[in-house]
């Protein structure tokens, strides 16, 4: 099915068979990725009284019993209670339509290179999207005709389908001045291949993640300021293949009453149609 539809007065037309999954596919008790040492995600059949859940093991048929971390077992997408008291469930807080996204590469740079600020302070290993590199593929008039960003950080490779991130592996992550760009933004939905927006050790302070939902500083309590609509989706994998441009973005979640859940996010090419 093609859909023809006008972005700032310009006409798309958007194919809905050229659907690009951008999930990174779990794995269950196999090779996949992970972040903060969490046990992997894992499956066993459900056993009760003289039924078992697997047809290899005379079972009538294969009924699975599933245990994971959706912060740490791979792509999922979180709401504003991942870091609030208040309970905004995440399969309440998403709709399943279209938005409009942009998709941008991004190459993070080392901390001594950056003029830019974190909380705590950036130590020289670190590897940062700071405001420059954001801004050199991100300008004012794409920002302003977008509500959801996804982001491919470089060098990009397959190793993020099934990356341990740990004390040895260190993800990038944003500086305060970018992340506050995109807070200042129209973006209500933000996707990135990095397992956290955070710094991985951090002294839980989470600072990203209250300038981008506007939640005071080691506060736990919304305010009326506070962006209850808006997403972050983690742990994407965005091949190379797919080129960098407008998209349309269908954010698929389930409807688990939960701050997070795996999700699967599809982005739709966009073809600007020609007079």
């Amino acid at each position: 099915m093609k859909l023809n539809l006008v972005i700032t007065d310009i006409p798309y037309q958007m194919d809905t068979n050229d659907a690009i999954n951008i999930a990174i596919p779990l794995k269950f008790n196999a090779e996949q990725p992970n972040h903060f040492g969490a046990e992997i995600a894992s499956k066993e059949a459900l056993q009760g009284g003289e039924f078992i859940g697997d047809t290899k093991r005379g079972g009538s048929c294969n009924v699975d019993s599933i245990t994971l971390v959706p912060h740490c077992n791979g792509t999922h997408t979180e709401s504003i209670a991942h870091i609030v008291h208040q309970n905004i469930n995440i399969g309440q807080n998403v709709n399943n339509g279209f938005v409009v996204c942009q998709l941008i590469s991004v190459k993070p740079v080392n901390a001594s290179n950056t003029q830019d600020s974190y909380l705590p302070e950036l130590v020289r290993s670190d590897k940062v999207i700071d405001l420059a590199s954001l801004k050199s593929q991100l300008s004012d008039e794409k920002l302003s005709n977008i509500e959801a960003l996804v982001i491919r950080t470089l060098p990009n490779n397959d190793n993020k389908l099934n990356c341990t991130y740990n004390n040895k592996n260190q993800p990038p992550f944003f500086t305060h001045e970018a992340i506050s760009c995109l807070a200042a933004s129209r973006i209500k939905h933000l996707l990135v291949d990095m397992p956290s927006i955070d710094k991985m050790h951090d002294d839980g302070q989470l600072s990203n993640h209250h300038i981008y939902w506007q939640v005071e500083p080691n506060s736990r309590l919304l305010n009326d300021q506070s962006r209850i609509d808006r997403t972050i989706t983690e742990m994407i994998h965005v091949n190379d293949t797919i080129k960098d441009g407008l998209y349309c973005l269908n954010l698929q979640i389930p409807a688990f009453e939960l701050d997070a859940a795996p999700s699967r996010p599809i982005l739709y090419p966009l073809i600007r149609i020609q007079p």
